[in-house]
């Protein structure tokens, strides 16, 4: 059983659409409510699509989402001021995930009201003379959030109570899961397909599906389901299932598909293509560039259209973008000196709504083993300046403290836009840190000669790390100020990007698949863009070098799962890919299992060395508690066999 409310079957706005040039963005005009009823017109067929695009600002940028999907993976752990839903995802004695855990529960409770709005479009459509390639936006969706939910759930219901993939206008009180294997071969792909085939190559409007859009999908479905069937592991499934496939093809067949499905992709581009250098695709000043396919939009423009208050007061939900906050430190406790021979404490970074700082909420932290390992090279390779903000520069001029210069490390001068705190590349040297807060405020260490607070990778700490820039807050409307810093972000927050067709072709043909380009090609197309730089936001100065050649000389001869998942993480650090490349790869355990990282406390800058409890049954996530709840023709044994085993 999915309970919808007969009334309301996408929630409390529904979005109309604008169906002009493609250099239209969507007309979102939210209404009171929206009724099963407005399907018998064609107006409602055809605006129900935007709802669709709507519906991805529910988990993309939403920092609880990111909590399930970075949270105990091997890039984060939970940081000094996280509560449950951040705790008990990492797996470390501090709580336990079960079928009432919130984060986890969020995916089944946001997208299944919008498969039904994508069963009303496909089965109603037709009727009215709605073009297939508006129907296919919602075919598109329909997969796109089934792919989600298998990989989340195992297999989940393909009939909402009026039969499979039917809209369902009268709410129900049993459901039955379908396996695996159905819901891929009878939802995701045939939609994918057929998505493909009638999308059109360039977006009807401003960020809508593409051809392309439909294909990388596709195409990691492939790969996705390929590892299911080979299963290197023995992970179990749920509901329980053979390995099999219905249409009689095994994993290899499957890997080769995602990689055929790919490298179309990237022979086809339409309008999109790769960005010249890894700042090029992350800097707000150039969001909606061309690497980026698909995103969950928002504006500083309007209210209305934004669904919540740009300049206000963020709520920190959906459908605000506000994940960034949930890896943003409290840097505003730093201090410095107005005078150079008593220290005399003055807040010497304010809080900004810049990229590089932002509201903090200090929810999740790196662990030290990103820094360390998976962004050893930080000279060569661009991408760990272009992720983690390693910098905090004074702005106290721009709160209207006068001052020309206050004394920072060493008492030692700085100047505004100097450096106030700089977290050290690797631990050739050890800083001098106080035990407490120290005058500094947050613990940082010393360094002879240097005017900045310091802090090692060896020393970094679940209360003080590297921020996260490339999904950081970006906004226009006060370049010269301090902004309006407790908003959402006013950013795209981005779901899918040209490039990870060379990753997802390049995991294929290491998994056997065959073709024009090998996994080294492939890996190496994004690794010399790794090496090309345009700008250093440690520095805050533009800095040109092209250190492909090196980059792609360093990368081994032999490509292993195990690099590309490197790749992968080094590529997309923070939005949102982390938890399934690990499950689909089944490396999750394995990856994640220990993890170091300093304490709670300002001045505690001893790693510890944390364990963490991952068994095979945790690669699916619960079935939320009201779901089973809601089931109430069901009874106690077919509730309990609708849970995941384990929980």
């Amino acid at each position: 059983m999915i309970k919808f409310n007969k009334k309301i079957v996408v929630g409390a706005f529904f979005l109309s659409l604008c169906l002009s040039s493609c250099n239209e963005i969507l007309d979102e005009q939210p209404r009171s409510n929206y009724t099963v009823d407005y399907f018998n017109t064609p107006d409602g067929v055809t605006a129900g699509v935007t709802s669709l695009y709507r519906s991805l600002r529910l988990l993309y940028g939403n920092g609880y989402f990111m909590s399930n999907c970075q949270n105990g993976t091997d890039e984060s752990t939970w940081a000094q001021s996280a509560d449950g839903n951040f705790k008990e995802l990492d797996f470390s004695g501090n709580g336990n995930v079960t079928s009432s855990s919130f984060p986890p529960s969020m995916i089944w409770g946001s997208v299944f009201p919008y498969i039904n709005t994508a069963n009303g479009i496909v089965e109603r459509g037709p009727q009215f003379g709605v073009a297939e390639s508006l129907i296919s936006e919602a075919r598109f969706f329909r997969a796109f959030d089934y792919f989600m939910l298998v990989q989340t759930y195992g297999g989940v219901p393909l009939d909402l109570g009026a039969g499979e993939l039917a809209l369902n206008v009268n709410a129900v009180t049993t459901s039955k899961r379908n396996t695996v294997p159905e819901v891929y071969t009878r939802a995701i792909f045939p939609d994918l397909k057929t998505a493909i085939n009638n999308l059109p190559a360039s977006p009807r409007v401003t960020g809508g599906v593409t051809k392309n859009v439909a294909r990388l999908f596709l195409a990691k479905a492939y790969l996705t389901y390929g590892w299911w069937l080979q299963n290197p592991n023995g992970i179990p499934t749920y509901p329980e299932t053979p390995r099999t496939d219905p249409d009689g093809h095994d994993a290899q067949w499957y890997f080769q598909q995602a990689y055929d499905t790919a490298m179309m992709g990237i022979s086809t581009p339409g309008p999109y293509s790769l960005q010249p250098t890894f700042y090029d695709v992350n800097v707000g000043s150039n969001d909606r560039n061309s690497e980026c396919m698909l995103y969950a939009d928002h504006t500083q423009s309007s209210v209305f259209y934004n669904e919540s208050d740009p300049v206000g007061f963020g709520s920190g939900w959906a459908p605000d973008n506000f994940a960034a906050w949930m890896q943003t430190w409290n840097y505003t406790n730093l201090k410095s000196s107005s005078s150079a021979t008593t220290f005399t404490a003055v807040s010497s970074v304010q809080r900004a709504a810049t990229q590089s700082l932002g509201r903090p909420w200090t929810r999740m932290a790196p662990t030290i083993g990103v820094i360390q390992n998976t962004f050893a090279d930080k000279t060569t390779d661009s991408r760990y300046d272009g992720t983690f903000v390693t910098t905090y520069r004074g702005n106290w001029d721009k709160a209207g403290n006068t001052t020309p210069v206050l004394y920072n490390a060493n008492s030692l001068p700085v100047q505004p836009g100097g450096a106030i705190l700089s977290f050290l590349n690797d631990d050739s040297q050890t800083p001098t840190y106080p035990s407490d807060a120290g005058q500094n405020g947050v613990g940082a260490g010393t360094l002879p000669g240097r005017a900045d607070w310091v802090v090692a990778p060896n020393g970094i700490s679940r209360i003080v790390y590297p921020g996260l820039w490339k999904i950081g807050t970006y906004r226009t409307d006060d370049p010269n100020g301090l902004g309006y810093p407790n908003a959402g972000l006013t950013r795209p927050f981005n779901v899918a990007k040209f490039s990870e067709f060379y990753f997802i072709a390049a995991e294929a043909a290491v998994k056997g698949a065959s073709g024009a380009m090998s996994a080294r090609d492939l890996i190496n197309v994004i690794r010399a863009r790794a090496g090309k730089w345009k700008f250093n936001n440690a520095q805050n100065a533009t800095y040109i070098a092209d250190n492909s050649a090196a980059m792609i000389a360093a990368t081994p001869s032999a490509i292993t799962i195990d690099y590309i998942l490197a790749e992968r993480s080094r590529e997309y650090y923070g939005e949102f890919y982390r938890w399934y490349d690990l499950v689909r790869t089944q490396k999750w355990g394995e990856y994640a299992a220990s993890y170091k990282i300093g304490g709670t406390a300002y001045g505690n800058h001893t790693p510890q060395t944390v364990t963490r409890n991952i068994q095979p049954f945790h690669y699916l996530r619960p079935i939320p508690q009201g779901q089973i709840d809601a089931m109430s023709g069901a009874t106690a044994e077919e509730k309990a066999k609708y849970q995941n085993p384990g929980y």
